[in-house]
């Protein structure tokens, strides 16, 4: 079976999302950043849908340095 590219990145993409509450969150980052890097509209949208599908995968915030 040949399956096409997209197709392919349907396929990566569902799995992603269901594995979304268990990946760390620099992965998640990652991932994030790279379906949208520019789009400030969509990248809201994309972070409402993970919220509404994965409300536990919400993280403390991010350390900051102290020194």
């Amino acid at each position: 079976m040949k399956a096409g590219a997209n197709e392919l990145e349907l396929l990566l993409g569902r799995a992603a999302l269901q594995l979304w509450p268990d990946l760390p969150r620099d992965v998640q980052e990652k991932l994030f950043d790279t379906a949208v890097p520019l789009d400030a509209s969509l990248r809201n949208y994309l972070a409402v849908c993970l919220h509404n599908l994965h409300p536990r995968t919400a993280h403390p915030p991010r350390p900051t340095d102290l020194a």
